[in-house]
Protein backbone atom coordinates (compact mmCIF):
# COMPACT_ATOMS: atom_id res chain seq x y z
CA UNK A 1 0.00 0.00 0.00
CA UNK A 2 1.60 3.10 -0.81
CA UNK A 3 1.96 6.08 1.42
CA UNK A 4 -0.71 8.18 0.01
CA UNK A 5 -3.33 5.55 0.58
CA UNK A 6 -2.55 5.11 4.15
CA UNK A 7 -2.58 8.40 5.34
CA UNK A 8 -6.18 8.75 3.36
CA UNK A 9 -7.31 5.12 4.76
CA UNK A 10 -5.87 6.78 8.01
CA UNK A 11 -7.18 9.89 7.59
CA UNK A 12 -10.51 8.78 6.99
CA UNK A 13 -10.83 6.28 9.64
CA UNK A 14 -9.84 9.50 12.06
CA UNK A 15 -12.39 11.75 10.12
CA UNK A 16 -15.27 8.92 10.51
CA UNK A 17 -14.67 8.46 14.09
CA UNK A 18 -14.81 12.17 14.64
CA UNK A 19 -17.90 11.94 12.91
CA UNK A 20 -19.49 9.30 14.83
CA UNK A 21 -18.53 10.64 18.25
CA UNK A 22 -20.03 14.36 17.25
CA UNK A 23 -23.11 12.62 16.32
CA UNK A 24 -24.17 10.83 19.41
CA UNK A 25 -26.07 12.17 22.28
CA UNK A 26 -22.78 12.20 24.53
CA UNK A 27 -22.53 15.56 26.24
CA UNK A 28 -19.21 16.22 25.11
CA UNK A 29 -18.85 19.85 25.09
CA UNK A 30 -20.07 22.76 27.51
CA UNK A 31 -23.83 22.94 28.89
CA UNK A 32 -22.41 23.16 31.99
CA UNK A 33 -22.59 21.35 35.27
CA UNK A 34 -26.30 21.67 35.08
CA UNK A 35 -27.21 19.04 32.45
CA UNK A 36 -24.79 16.84 33.13
CA UNK A 37 -26.49 16.56 36.95
CA UNK A 38 -29.76 16.46 35.31
CA UNK A 39 -28.37 13.18 33.21
CA UNK A 40 -26.95 12.04 36.34
CA UNK A 41 -30.09 11.78 38.04
CA UNK A 42 -31.73 10.19 35.28
CA UNK A 43 -28.94 7.31 35.04
CA UNK A 44 -29.62 6.86 38.82
CA UNK A 45 -33.03 6.70 38.44
CA UNK A 46 -33.20 4.12 35.33
CA UNK A 47 -30.81 2.72 37.77
CA UNK A 48 -33.21 2.04 40.93
CA UNK A 49 -36.15 1.31 38.64
CA UNK A 50 -34.70 -1.38 36.19
CA UNK A 51 -33.10 -2.83 38.56
CA UNK A 52 -34.15 -2.97 42.11
CA UNK A 53 -31.49 -5.64 42.80
CA UNK A 54 -28.76 -2.43 43.29
CA UNK A 55 -30.62 -1.20 46.28
CA UNK A 56 -28.07 -2.84 48.69
CA UNK A 57 -25.48 -1.43 46.65
CA UNK A 58 -27.03 2.18 46.77
CA UNK A 59 -27.25 1.84 50.65
CA UNK A 60 -23.57 0.19 51.26
CA UNK A 61 -21.24 2.46 49.06
CA UNK A 62 -19.32 5.12 50.58
CA UNK A 63 -19.73 7.11 46.69
CA UNK A 64 -20.77 6.39 43.29
CA UNK A 65 -19.44 7.76 39.96
CA UNK A 66 -22.15 8.22 37.05
CA UNK A 67 -21.18 7.86 33.60
CA UNK A 68 -24.52 8.51 31.79
CA UNK A 69 -23.38 8.28 28.38
CA UNK A 70 -20.05 6.71 27.47
CA UNK A 71 -19.47 7.00 23.22
CA UNK A 72 -17.36 4.36 21.93
CA UNK A 73 -16.55 3.87 18.44
CA UNK A 74 -13.78 2.32 16.30
CA UNK A 75 -12.50 0.88 12.86
CA UNK A 76 -8.72 -0.78 13.34
CA UNK A 77 -8.45 2.52 16.12
CA UNK A 78 -11.14 3.12 18.71
CA UNK A 79 -11.58 5.76 21.68
CA UNK A 80 -14.47 6.41 24.04
CA UNK A 81 -15.47 9.13 25.82
CA UNK A 82 -17.68 10.22 28.51
CA UNK A 83 -18.67 12.68 31.35
CA UNK A 84 -20.07 12.49 34.81
CA UNK A 85 -20.32 13.07 38.29
CA UNK A 86 -19.69 11.40 41.50
CA UNK A 87 -21.88 11.73 44.44
CA UNK A 88 -21.49 11.06 48.43
CA UNK A 89 -24.97 10.16 49.87
CA UNK A 90 -26.70 12.07 46.11
CA UNK A 91 -24.79 15.09 46.49
CA UNK A 92 -22.21 15.69 43.35
CA UNK A 93 -18.36 16.75 44.98
CA UNK A 94 -16.55 15.98 41.53
CA UNK A 95 -17.04 15.70 37.64
CA UNK A 96 -14.89 13.31 35.94
CA UNK A 97 -14.17 12.32 32.22
CA UNK A 98 -13.98 8.65 31.64
CA UNK A 99 -11.53 8.26 28.10
CA UNK A 100 -10.24 4.84 26.47
CA UNK A 101 -8.31 4.49 23.75
CA UNK A 102 -7.70 0.96 21.78
CA UNK A 103 -6.33 -0.42 18.57
CA UNK A 104 -7.19 -3.94 17.23
CA UNK A 105 -10.03 -6.04 15.55
CA UNK A 106 -12.88 -3.84 15.83
CA UNK A 107 -15.45 -2.35 13.84
CA UNK A 108 -18.56 -0.50 15.10
CA UNK A 109 -20.26 2.24 17.50
CA UNK A 110 -22.01 1.98 20.65
CA UNK A 111 -23.56 3.95 23.62
CA UNK A 112 -23.78 2.69 27.20
CA UNK A 113 -23.74 3.88 30.38
CA UNK A 114 -22.00 3.04 33.97
CA UNK A 115 -21.56 3.47 37.74
CA UNK A 116 -18.79 2.94 40.13
CA UNK A 117 -19.87 1.85 43.35
CA UNK A 118 -16.57 2.70 46.11
CA UNK A 119 -17.70 0.49 48.30
CA UNK A 120 -14.77 1.05 50.94
CA UNK A 121 -13.13 4.30 51.88
CA UNK A 122 -10.27 3.60 51.24
CA UNK A 123 -11.64 2.63 47.27
CA UNK A 124 -13.39 6.25 47.18
CA UNK A 125 -10.18 7.95 48.63
CA UNK A 126 -7.77 6.59 46.55
CA UNK A 127 -10.05 7.57 43.62
CA UNK A 128 -10.63 11.43 44.50
CA UNK A 129 -6.69 11.69 45.66
CA UNK A 130 -5.74 10.04 41.85
CA UNK A 131 -4.34 12.64 39.65
CA UNK A 132 -6.10 10.03 37.19
CA UNK A 133 -7.41 6.69 37.69
CA UNK A 134 -7.25 3.42 35.74
CA UNK A 135 -9.21 0.42 36.18
CA UNK A 136 -7.31 -2.01 37.90
CA UNK A 137 -7.87 -6.12 39.82
CA UNK A 138 -9.72 -4.02 42.59
CA UNK A 139 -12.94 -3.68 40.40
CA UNK A 140 -15.89 -6.38 40.00
CA UNK A 141 -18.45 -6.25 37.41
CA UNK A 142 -22.10 -6.73 38.85
CA UNK A 143 -23.91 -7.74 35.47
CA UNK A 144 -27.47 -6.88 35.38
CA UNK A 145 -29.51 -9.68 34.03
CA UNK A 146 -33.16 -9.20 31.04
CA UNK A 147 -35.43 -9.94 34.38
CA UNK A 148 -33.47 -6.46 36.49
CA UNK A 149 -31.63 -8.36 39.43
CA UNK A 150 -27.84 -7.88 39.59
CA UNK A 151 -25.80 -11.16 39.78
CA UNK A 152 -23.61 -10.07 42.21
CA UNK A 153 -21.32 -13.39 43.72
CA UNK A 154 -19.83 -12.91 47.39
CA UNK A 155 -16.68 -11.70 46.03
CA UNK A 156 -18.19 -9.33 44.26
CA UNK A 157 -19.87 -7.46 47.48
CA UNK A 158 -16.56 -7.80 49.07
CA UNK A 159 -14.74 -5.34 46.29
CA UNK A 160 -13.77 -2.08 47.10
CA UNK A 161 -15.33 -0.78 43.92
CA UNK A 162 -18.28 -2.69 41.78
CA UNK A 163 -19.14 -1.28 38.24
CA UNK A 164 -22.53 -1.70 36.47
CA UNK A 165 -22.59 -1.64 32.69
CA UNK A 166 -25.93 -0.81 31.32
CA UNK A 167 -27.93 0.44 28.48
CA UNK A 168 -25.71 -0.82 25.65
CA UNK A 169 -27.03 0.02 22.50
CA UNK A 170 -24.89 -0.09 19.22
CA UNK A 171 -22.64 -2.24 16.81
CA UNK A 172 -19.84 -3.46 19.02
CA UNK A 173 -20.37 -6.39 20.80
CA UNK A 174 -20.38 -6.16 24.54
CA UNK A 175 -19.21 -2.84 26.53
CA UNK A 176 -15.68 -2.95 29.23
CA UNK A 177 -14.60 -0.54 31.33
CA UNK A 178 -10.80 -2.26 30.88
CA UNK A 179 -8.23 0.81 29.87
CA UNK A 180 -10.71 3.56 30.95
CA UNK A 181 -8.75 6.52 32.81
CA UNK A 182 -10.73 8.54 34.71
CA UNK A 183 -9.95 12.59 35.58
CA UNK A 184 -11.25 15.46 37.39
CA UNK A 185 -12.65 17.69 35.37
CA UNK A 186 -14.97 21.19 35.35
CA UNK A 187 -17.97 21.11 33.22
Amino acid sequence: MSGYSRRWVLGGTGAALLTGLGACGNPIGGAGPERLDARVDATRDFLRDTYPGTEELFEDAEGILYIPVVTEAGFGFGGAYGRGALRIDDVTVDYYSATRASFGLQIGAQQYAHALFFMTEEALRDFRTSPGWAVGAEMRYATPDRGGAIRAETTTQMAPVIALVFGQSGLIAGASLAGVKYTRIIP
